[in-house]
């Protein structure tokens, strides 16, 4: 697929920034669908301030939802979705894109 820049909107800033043809690849190949809604300049200022600045994220203790392996995720689990440890989430994402 060819990807070309596209000018986007800053959800926090209100700043246009561009998503580059680069980005856009990076994304694809990881599997993101959603486009950044904040530019650069506030996604790191949002990462300060969610404690994130030495590059470690808190981890919680969870339970995978398919194969019940105990697993740890960046986000506190509220048991209203599923959890999945690293393999079942790469699985599922495989059989997404099918």
């Amino acid at each position: 697929m060819v990807y070309e820049d596209k000018l986007l909107t800053c959800r926090d800033c209100g700043a246009e920034f561009v998503f580059t043809a680069g980005e856009q690849a990076f994304y694809a190949e990881k599997g993101l669908t959603n486009q950044p809604g904040r530019c650069r300049e506030c996604r790191r200022r949002r990462k300060e301030q969610q404690g994130d600045t030495n590059g470690e994220r808190q981890m919680y203790d969870a339970v995978c939802s398919t194969c019940g392996a105990p697993t740890r995720v960046p986000f506190k689990p509220t048991g209203r979705k599923p959890v999945y440890c690293r393999e079942c989430m790469s699985i599922n994402r495989r059989m997404s894109f099918r």
